[in-house]
């Protein structure tokens, strides 16, 4: 699978990365090794969890799985801190990352979301300290708006400290605001942006409709805060439209949402979830069969 590199960094991540979420949570252990071994084999070296996800089952499954298999060295390990981001808890949460882990050194270590109660510089600074005591090589953020990145960005510069090497913004053919302002700050200041949420939530799978149902157990109903990003007109126009593209290409409303994302030039890996082995399946077929430009204009054009 294909390369990129990592912001400014010497990590080259794959094109597709493992999202790691279901882990523990909503997926056991066993499988999440399946999904882990597949992945593996078949190039995905970019491992994306949390701290916040299940509580840390995530990451547990995911050291227990490194340790099973000995390959930490071929992976790029990936977590994130949430919460209040003062000094205290970032380095009690790092302890407790690199501890589940089960690893001496965190590949990217990024902040969950922006903190609204703790000065950024402050924050900053503790990273600092966790990169040079050789507990985390590179850092970076998620869920943060164009001017907190470039906030931090300023303050690194300024202080000579490390700096936020990549960003993971929600991304696919309905949530599109980045396109404004992150995703050129990015490109102007070579920062690795990792997308996630390539499908919506399942939004863009067609399995919702305009009358406003919502399967029980879809990710719609666990999550009822997706409803007000996507389920609007221009939401459904967007689904309406790839449905005929699919159809009109023999490819699935998957491929297409997922490939409009991978080809995409300023994103550097696009992660992706599973419940097991085969979700990932789509996911390979579009990062292996480009669009036409005709069919990237139409999708780039869909909803407006």
């Amino acid at each position: 699978m294909e390369r990129r590199q990592l912001g400014r960094t010497d990590l080259n991540v794959s094109a597709i990365g493992m999202g790691c979420v279901t882990f523990g949570r909503e997926i056991d252990e066993n499988t999440s090794f399946a999904v882990l071994d597949y992945a593996y084999e078949r190039g995905i070296n970019l491992l994306d969890t949390a701290a916040a996800y299940a509580a840390g089952a995530s990451e547990q499954v995911v050291g227990n799985w490194l340790q099973s298999r000995g390959c930490r060295d071929q992976i790029v390990l990936a977590t994130k801190v949430n919460g209040i981001l003062n000094r205290e808890h970032v380095l009690r949460s790092a302890e407790e990352s690199l501890r589940r882990l089960q690893t001496d050194c965190i590949d990217l270590y990024q902040l969950h979301s922006w903190d609204e109660t703790t000065p950024l510089e402050e924050t900053l600074e503790v990273l600092q300290e966790l990169v040079h005591s050789g507990k985390v090589r590179y850092i970076g953020c998620s869920n943060f708006s164009a001017w907190q990145l470039a906030k931090g960005a300023l303050w690194s510069a300024e202080g000579g400290h490390s700096r936020f090497e990549s960003i993971q913004p929600p991304y696919n053919l309905v949530q599109r605001e980045i396109e404004a302002d992150l995703l050129p700050l990015c490109e102007d200041q070579q920062i690795g942006v990792l997308s996630y949420s390539p499908l919506g939530a399942g939004f863009l799978t067609g399995k919702y409709t305009r009358n406003g149902e919502v399967p029980a157990g879809s990710r719609f109903d666990v999550i009822p805060g997706h409803q007000p990003i996507y389920f609007t007109d221009r939401g459904f126009q967007v689904v309406e439209e790839l449905s005929q593209m699919a159809e009109e290409t023999e490819m699935s409303m998957i491929q297409l949402a997922l490939s409009w994302v991978i080809h995409q030039p300023a994103v550097t890996s696009m992660l992706v979830g599973a419940r097991e082995p085969r979700h990932l399946d789509q996911a390979f077929v579009a990062q292996t069969r480009p669009l036409s430009e005709d069919l990237i204009e139409r999708l780039n054009r869909a909803g407006m």
